[in-house]
């Protein structure tokens, strides 16, 4: 029997109409640094260096919608980020350019769009583990 191959998760990549654009959003949302930019891709990397964020320009790009609609580019994917205060989160992202998604299913998760139109979901951790 073969050994298996160590897999590491490097970074989760996002399409969008700007690369550059988008990964500025997240840079200045997350406060984390650049790692790589070329024409039509950004990477940038947290400060622990764990997975990082990887951006792509796609010229045929679509919004996704959410939630979903058989008429429309569904979500494929959205980002979970932690926060420890949640109004003043919200706040934060609020001033760098994302916007509040109209449907809330949950009152201590605050669903938000990018510039670009993806979907993430800011969440202050409870319960037990916290």
């Amino acid at each position: 029997m073969e050994p298996v191959p160590r897999f590491t998760l490097a970074a989760t990549t996002l399409d969008a109409p700007d690369a550059h654009a988008l990964a500025r959003f997240y840079q200045d949302l997350l406060g984390w640094r650049l790692r790589t930019e070329e024409p039509g891709w950004v990477e940038i990397a947290s400060p622990d260096g764990t997975a990082g964020l990887s951006f792509q320009t796609e010229p045929l790009f679509e919004r996704p919608q959410w939630p979903s609609s058989r008429s429309e580019q569904q979500m494929m994917m959205h980002l979970d980020i932690e926060v420890d205060d949640l109004s003043s989160a919200v706040e934060h992202a609020l001033e760098r350019g994302a916007t509040v998604a109209d449907v809330q299913p949950q009152t201590d998760v605050r669903v938000m769009y990018d510039p670009a139109g993806h979907p993430f979901c800011l969440f202050v951790r409870s319960g037990p583990g916290v």
